[in-house]
């Protein structure tokens, strides 16, 4: 990574189960949501010394981002920053409101990842994590008979590197499905992958 601080936009069981990883590995963390840094004072403290709660512009700052907001709050996020560049790990479902049984955000023909990227100029988008539950990303991803697959996605192979050994260096088996585009139709609400978990045996 360019440094070693990362920032995660939202503080919900998937924001705070990507925060506990990186910390765990020596990580600083800066964490924001929308309604301020005040409201995440029980969760850094949890999280330990290297998790901070800061503003969403804060947040947004690092070089690389996990976006683990409701995925119809993405616009809101396009003036934290200047986008340009950086690594956005896109966590999101394409729920239409807060409750996921109230439908799908429409995106037309484009996959959520793709709407992400045209909302977030300029980054590298590289989608991730969102075909798991949130308990499998708190969990320990490393188990007797493999470890946890995260498949990912994304146009830039340099992103797409960079995020695969980071979650490499989580405890996860890191499995690259190609562009934001075929990808992303795997692994979106209505693919073949979403809501799948698997596990990779090592071998040798």
């Amino acid at each position: 990574m360019l440094d070693n601080t990362i920032g995660i936009l939202g503080a919900g069981n998937i924001g705070q189960a990507v925060a506990d990883k990186a910390v765990r590995r020596g990580h600083e963390v800066l964490i924001g949501n929308s309604r301020g840094p005040q409201t995440l004072r029980a969760v850094v403290r949890q999280l330990g010394p290297k998790a901070h709660a800061v503003t969403a512009q804060e947040a947004a700052q690092p070089d690389l981002v996990f976006l683990a907001v409701p995925f119809f709050a993405v616009p809101d996020l396009a003036g934290l920053t200047d986008w340009s560049g950086k690594i956005v790990v896109d966590t999101t479902n394409q729920f239409a409101t807060a409750n996921p049984w109230q439908g799908r955000y429409d995106v037309g023909d484009r996959t959520g990842s793709e709407w992400v990227a045209e909302h977030l100029a300029g980054a590298r988008i590289v989608k991730a994590f969102n075909t798991l539950f949130a308990a499998f990303i708190a969990a320990d991803p490393r188990h007797a008979e493999g470890r946890q697959v995260v498949f990912y996605a994304g146009d830039n192979a340099d992103a797409k590197a960079e995020v695969a050994a980071l979650l490499g260096e989580f405890g996860f088996a890191a499995l690259d499905l190609g562009g934001l585009r075929a990808g992303g139709q795997l692994m979106q609400l209505d693919g073949p992958l979403n809501a799948k978990h698997f596990l990779l045996q090592d071998v040798g």
